[in-house]
């Protein structure tokens, strides 16, 4: 008897742990998304091509708006790439993202972007 209440107090204490932190850790969980500090931003940045401002780093995401080519905007995050999806975009192969924009924020590769 003393196993059996033992096992259902384990359980109770990880559920509740659970409940406080709101994550269950699980295999082949993604890492968290980069901070998205325009705080901090490298301004006056040209588009070399037109390309579409996603929602996420990879070609499927959503895409809010468009940064068009020859336009100025900014790179957040002091001008850091970040990994994500792999993409073929402005005559090159590359999986590193920016975060900025000309009028919307959001992701855009960073081979398209000339600073």
């Amino acid at each position: 008897m003393k196993f059996r209440s033992l096992g259902t107090a384990a359980t109770a204490a990880v559920l509740f742990a659970t409940a406080l932190t709101g994550t269950v850790a699980t295999a082949g969980t993604a890492a968290a998304a980069p901070p998205k500090d325009c705080s901090k931003a490298i301004v006056n940045v040209k588009a070399k091509q037109t390309v579409n401002v996603r929602t996420s780093p990879k070609t499927s995401a959503t895409a809010v708006g468009i940064w068009g080519k020859g336009k100025r905007g900014a790179i957040c995050n002091d001008g850091k790439a970040y990994k994500g999806g792999s993409y073929k975009a402005c005559g090159k192969k590359s999986n590193k993202w920016y975060y900025g924009g000309d009028k919307v924020n959001g992701w855009v590769p960073k081979t398209c972007i000339n600073w």
